[in-house]
């Protein structure tokens, strides 16, 4: 009697271990998938900053344009009040 009972539970414990690897495969691939989803996640968050860092760029140039523009302005100004000046000292002579 304790051979088939030893016999039934090595079988047992065989047909258990059997279907321990297909839930590992279950597991496996839920990994897998976990980590496609993981990496896709940091791609589009590398992609976020980097156009983020472009919409910085493009503001910065922006107010560059604008700050070139103003100083074109202002020494135009500049250069139109020494013309006026020239020619009201051009004219007193």
């Amino acid at each position: 009697m304790k051979k088939i009972a030893i016999t039934l539970a090595a079988v047992a414990a065989l047909g258990l271990g059997a279907c321990t690897p297909k839930a590992d495969e279950g597991n496996n691939a839920t990994d897998v998938n976990a980590t496609e989803t993981e990496a896709g996640n940091d791609i589009d968050a590398a992609t976020n900053d980097v156009n983020a860092s472009a919409a910085v760029d493009n503001t910065n140039d922006a107010l560059d344009s604008v700050d070139d523009k103003i100083g074109n302005a202002a020494k135009d100004v500049g250069n139109a009040a020494t013309d006026a000046a020239n020619t009201v000292s051009n004219a007193t002579r």
